[in-house]
């Protein structure tokens, strides 16, 4: 195939790449949900940022930790989150692979439980070495609720 100048050519992602980006979104809100700092750290790149509506816009590895470490002190504070995804969807181009998925926030305190907001997750995932990590996470809700305990 000749690649012409100025056109995007389609990367294709094989079914292990898939399943391998299926798992960093299940990896990501499994450890904001059960508090696991590092975990949350370790599903993005060395620059990787995450901006949101409820909790701002985190880049790099530390702020990113200071952003995970907020929603750990919830849980040990007794809040239960549930960060439930779906409808995934990965598209490559060129060297970029875009994949976003719905969102549906929902914790639970003292024994009461509350939908915070639907949303979607919108990222730009990355490939390091044999893992694929977030370069960014855009997150846009539905509508805009105040964090517990924050």
């Amino acid at each position: 195939m000749t690649l012409q100048p100025g056109k995007k050519h389609m990367t294709r992602l094989s079914i292990k790449d898939r399943l391998a980006i299926s798992d960093l979104f299940v990896r990501y809100t499994t450890a904001l949900d059960g508090g696991d700092v590092e975990a949350v750290v370790a599903c993005f790149s060395e620059d990787g940022w995450l901006d949101s509506p409820i909790v701002g816009r985190h880049q790099g590895r530390e702020e990113l930790r200071q952003f995970a470490e907020k929603t750990a002190a919830a849980v040990r504070q007794g809040a239960r989150f549930r960060h439930m995804i779906t409808n995934l969807r990965v598209a490559a181009q060129d060297d970029r692979i875009r994949a976003r998925c719905y969102l549906l926030d929902i914790v639970t305190i003292n024994g009461e439980t509350q939908i915070l907001s639907p949303g979607e997750y919108d990222c730009e995932v990355v490939r390091r070495g044999k893992a694929w990590l977030f370069a960014s996470r855009l997150v846009q809700m539905d509508r805009v609720f105040l964090m517990p305990f924050s």
